[in-house]
């Protein structure tokens, strides 16, 4: 299922989302940066940058010219990209859910929320792949956590979304619920299949995994302390 826009009935304020649109800008140049790099070039620059988790559990050296100290690369992995897909599918996410709790929690508290989630999503890869050295990066994990937060403060909303229906396209509005139940739900078992991967490739769901857990723990600390006393009017009303 593709968010094409989340319901925007219950939320406080119709204020800009700056925080939002200023981490969707920053990802899109870093990743226009990314293209204008040769191969060697490239793969350098995302050596260098991204999370490596056996530097973290030193049990391999850390990359040449890698940012010292080399714990930034907890910050830098999330503004770094892999391919076109992979960062117009995160900046999608963001776009639709993001603008909607940062409107619940204020931009200041908003932006820290999401660097909070996006770091646990790498100490969540760090410890499930503390031997890897495959670089990860992306801002799944944190969006992860937008996710989290966006349930919690909008259950009863829905998401218009584009559904395949083999080579035909279908537009529906659902429940948030579901929608971000489900995806999270598909994060576990492709977490869970990914555990016999012995290759340390692919798609770090552990990341995502520990980025929606964040959100859930966290969203209501950094909730503005009136919104959080309309949403839980609003829960009652809903329930």
């Amino acid at each position: 299922m593709i968010p094409l826009q989340a319901d925007e009935a219950d939320d406080p304020t119709r204020a800009l989302p700056i925080a939002t649109i200023g981490i969707v800008v920053l990802n899109v140049l870093v990743f226009l940066y990314e293209m204008s790099l040769t191969d060697p070039q490239l793969n350098a620059f995302i050596n260098a940058w991204s999370l490596v988790p056996c530097e973290f559990a030193r049990q391999c050296a850390v990359y040449p010219g890698t940012p010292s100290p080399f714990w930034l690369t907890l910050f830098s992995s999330m503004f770094l990209h892999a391919s076109w897909d992979h960062i117009l599918g995160n900046m999608l996410f963001l776009a639709v859910f993001g603008m909607h709790v940062e409107r619940a929690m204020g931009a200041g508290r908003y932006l820290l929320f999401y660097l909070v989630c996006g770091i646990a999503a790498s100490a969540a890869e760090i410890l499930t792949s503390a031997g890897s050295n495959v670089p990860g990066l992306g801002a799944s994990g944190a969006i992860a956590g937008v996710l989290a937060a966006y349930l919690v403060l909008y259950p009863g909303s829905r998401v218009r979304s584009l559904i395949p229906l083999g080579f035909v396209y279908r537009v529906a509005s659902i429940p948030a619920w579901v929608f971000i139940g489900l995806w999270f739900l598909l994060q576990l078992a492709d977490g869970a299949m990914s555990l016999s991967d012995t290759t340390g490739g692919g798609v770090a769901y552990s990341a995502h995994i520990g980025g929606f857990l964040a959100g859930l723990l966290l969203v209501r600390l950094f909730s503005q302390p009136m919104q959080t006393a309309q949403m839980q009017a609003y829960h009652q009303q809903w329930t």
